[in-house]
């Protein structure tokens, strides 16, 4: 984003837990004016006093935009509160997870901006990935500028219907814990075959590490890294032959897995 856009944005973040204060400490790096910031938050940390941005004070007026950051059940009390913001200029940006657009709207009004995103745990190192979906009433404009907002916590990608967010929630918002769940069982079974458990720890992680961000940066695709580093009857086909070749194997688990999440993200949504 750049510092003339910062200029023009003044914002409203309500709640500022784990991701609340992973936004802000990203919008601060990048050179958002602390005085340009207003936080909610009923038990602000020592950290978020010292950051010089405005907490519990008299509001703006007119901000661009209000950011909830609160846990969904709160949002019924709540937000109510900030219902004279709505049918108006100012953009509401939601990443409260399984809190439809049509909610927001039934609180705030039909007319208001609402923007849905949906970011993940390693948001907090900058690191993550949001999905987000605007109703009409946000301009495009404004939806630039949500992302740019939102890109200070990692990759943006914009969804083409809010039915995809179900699916974002199973994949990404709720993979994090899948991977740890992974390093984990690397760690385990390292230990299983006689390392020390803390070099078994150290090896997992590191590999996961490593291999996502070759993943990342590479512009050959997985399977293809997959495939470069499988030689013929060795030790890494030996390892996907249980993975890849097996009913119960490594790729229909993982299947199951995203689409039990997403069902549960459904299930939330529809109350």
């Amino acid at each position: 984003m750049t510092q003339e856009t910062f200029k023009r944005t003044t914002l409203i973040l309500l709640g500022c837990g784990k991701m609340g204060s992973a936004m802000l400490k990203g919008w601060l790096t990048k050179g958002f004016d602390p005085k340009s910031i207003w936080v909610e938050d009923p038990h602000p940390s020592d950290w978020l006093i010292g950051t010089g941005v405005n907490v519990n004070l008299n509001l703006p007026p007119e901000p661009t935009f209000i950011c909830i950051a609160i846990k969904p059940q709160m949002i019924p009390k709540i937000l109510p509160k900030f219902s004279h913001y709505g049918n108006g200029l100012c953009v509401f940006l939601s990443i409260a997870a399984g809190v439809k657009i049509s909610s927001f709207e039934a609180l705030l009004g039909q007319k208001t901006p609402i923007i849905r995103a949906m970011p993940n745990t390693p948001a907090e190192i900058g690191l993550g990935i949001t999905a987000q979906i605007a109703n009409e009433n946000v301009s495009k404009d404004a939806f630039e500028v949500a992302g740019k907002l939102l890109s200070a916590i990692g990759e943006v990608v914009s969804l083409n219907s809010e039915d995809q967010m179900d699916a974002v929630t199973g994949l990404s918002g709720s993979g994090p814990a899948y991977v740890f769940y992974l390093i984990d069982a690397l760690a385990v079974a390292g230990h299983g075959q006689g390392l020390d458990k803390e070099l078994a720890m150290k090896l997992a992680k590191m590999t996961v590490l490593g291999a996502g961000k070759l993943a990342a940066s590479s512009s050959v695709v997985p399977s293809d890294l997959r495939v470069n580093v499988t030689s013929p009857n060795g030790t890494t086909e030996a390892g996907l032959n249980i993975l890849m070749h097996n009913e119960n194997g490594l790729g229909p688990l993982i299947e199951k897995t995203v689409a039990a999440a997403t069902a549960r993200s459904k299930e939330l949504a529809n109350g």
